[in-house]
């Protein structure tokens, strides 16, 4: 796939987190309401995040009718969306909660409607806050992408991040 994303050369080396949750199970990240990742949203994504091995994560996601852009076919900000939180959920491995700065996508092929759709991500480096990673997805062949993204993620201090927020949320819920 064609990209014009080109990450620095000079990226810092990165080893897995410690604490990384460990190959093969479930990357918690948000609350039961992400529409990426959440089993309680009334619509999304429902992505199952896995850690893999080193820096990488995978996932699969159903790819269903309220997802539909042209005739039966995924919408391409649905698929958007897709990466964005597959790729944002990987550098948890490395320790560092992040929010996307930028994101590309690759649409290489129709991604048909009742197919699994299956993701892998794999973080490349650091340089500083900014966290590089690329992502590619399949129907099951993983020789044959449908379609790829390239992101850089800034590491973020989540308290300090979404203060504004979490202030918001307390004093509205107070009688």
């Amino acid at each position: 796939m064609k990209t014009t994303f080109v990450p620095p050369a000079d990226l810092e080396p990165l080893t897995r987190h410690p604490k990384a949750t460990p190959p093969g199970e479930r990357i918690s990240l948000h609350h039961s309401m992400c529409f990426g990742c959440g089993a309680d949203a009334p619509v999304g994504l429902r992505l199952d995040v896995l850690a893999g091995e080193g820096l990488t994560v995978t996932a699969e996601m159903e790819v269903v009718d309220w997802m539909q852009g042209g005739p039966g076919v995924i919408h391409g900000g649905v698929l958007s969306a897709a990466f964005d939180e597959v790729m944002g959920t990987s550098p948890l491995l490395i320790g560092a909660p992040v929010v996307t700065a930028h994101l590309e996508v690759d649409y290489a092929k129709p991604i048909p409607l009742g197919s699994t759709l299956h993701f892998s991500t794999r973080i490349l480096g650091r340089q500083r806050r900014k966290v590089y990673i690329e992502a590619r997805a399949h129907l099951g062949d993983p020789e044959q992408p449908v379609a790829g993204a390239h992101a850089l993620f800034i590491v973020i201090d989540v308290k300090e991040h979404f203060a504004d927020y979490l202030d918001k949320r307390v004093t509205s819920s107070r009688p």
